[in-house]
């Protein structure tokens, strides 16, 4: 149970430090130390991760969500041909979906053409690929939880007098 409070505290922020936690969870910081380094073993924890609001860097990358009808093989089903996407770099994730379509993909590229020429060049190629369908994401509202739109804080000085 306690593991499960670590969890949702790490998941929501990483950077927060096992003695913060553990008043968190009514545990001590010893045993929120093992508990985080027994789940990272695990696997459980696979990585701490930023998530980073690249509009506000001013770097212009394009995302697109690709949803992707493929022939499944035999004996290895939608997994080996979603582990061979999974490993092109600019795939971000590879989701089994439910729907028209098999796989869901998440793609960056610095361009759309990139993402077109992805699409075109590595994904329409493959032998199990019956037909994608390429979304380019817009705008992102929300990821991982936060919310990237709303008002700005003012920047403004502050004046003493």
């Amino acid at each position: 149970m306690k593991e499960e409070k670590i969890l949702r505290i790490l998941e929501d922020d990483a950077r927060v430090g096992a003695g913060e936690i553990a008043t968190m969870v009514g545990a001590s910081e010893s045993q929120v130390k093992k508990s985080i380094e027994k789940m990272e073993k695990e696997g459980i924890i696979r990585r701490y991760k930023t998530i980073i609001n690249w509009d506000k860097v001013g770097k212009d990358y394009v995302y697109a969500m690709i949803e992707v009808k493929i022939t499944p093989e035999r004996g290895v089903g939608y997994d080996a041909i979603a582990e061979r996407i999974a490993k092109f770099p600019e795939v971000i994730s590879v989701r089994l979906i439910s729907g028209g379509h098999d796989l869901s993909l998440l793609v960056k590229g610095q361009t759309m053409r990139d993402v077109a020429f992805f699409v075109a060049e590595k994904i329409a190629p493959l032998e199990q690929i019956q037909g994608t369908v390429t979304h380019f994401i817009l705008r992102t509202y929300k990821e991982g939880g936060d919310i990237f739109y709303g008002k700005e804080e003012p920047k403004r000085l502050a004046i003493t007098l």
